[in-house]
């Protein structure tokens, strides 16, 4: 138990909690520890939130399956980060997509009632949670926007633009995989490399195994 003590103690919304709250939340059961393993799902779309999932360790994809079958990844989220603070209150708290813990994961989980009792004898923890939850609505938000509806090559040009801003450079070192950046987008690994392959021959972009150029 030691070690997830530490692990709360590091994380940015649960630091604003005294050792007392937390442990009152143990010892009455309003707190609790769950672990995942590689590609465990957490939750599946349509799952009911039932209570406030904060990450202390791992990584964790927020998914969606399209009509035809292909997986987009919408967002990615770390240690300190949260799952269902936008839902648990809402008239439909529902998951509207999968939730999968792409590494080992650690997450500590607030029952509702605690969570409000948290939420109305602590401001500074209210402050924090409601910046959390506004930061998630629109990070999600703003990925369907970027992604949903547009075509491979739309797709692939708004996440180079993107990474160029980021990088400040033409030539993108690309962070994560091919496969990666095809399930960010909902497409096959296969579907991917074809169109990259037109793009070379469009000359729009050139690119290796670890890069990618704009023209």
């Amino acid at each position: 138990m030691k070690k997830y003590f530490n692990l709360i103690e590091a994380n940015l919304l649960l630091n604003k909690l005294s050792k007392e709250e937390v442990n009152v939340g143990f010892s009455d059961g309003s707190f609790n520890i769950n672990t995942f393993g590689r590609n465990n799902i957490i939750h599946f779309s349509g799952d009911v939130c039932r209570k406030l999932e904060i990450i202390l360790s791992g990584q964790v994809s927020v998914e969606r399956i399209d009509e035809s079958g292909n997986l987009m990844t919408i967002a990615e989220f770390y240690d300190s980060e949260i799952l269902g603070g936008n839902l648990l209150f809402s008239k439909t708290p529902y998951y509207p997509m999968t939730i999968t813990a792409k590494q080992p994961t650690i997450v500590l989980a607030i029952d509702k009632k605690r969570l409000l009792r948290l939420l109305g004898t602590n401001h500074i923890f209210l402050e924090s949670y409601m910046e959390f939850v506004a930061d998630h609505t629109t990070i999600i938000g703003n990925r369907i926007r970027l992604y949903v509806g547009k075509s491979i090559r739309e797709c692939v040009m708004a996440y180079l633009n993107y990474e160029r801003q980021k990088q400040g450079s033409n030539r993108i070192l690309l962070p994560i995989t091919k496969k990666a950046l095809a399930e960010q987008i909902g497409v096959s690994r296969t579907s991917l490399s074809r169109e990259l392959a037109k793009m070379k021959n469009d000359g729009l972009i050139l690119y290796d195994s670890k890069t990618i150029e704009l023209l």
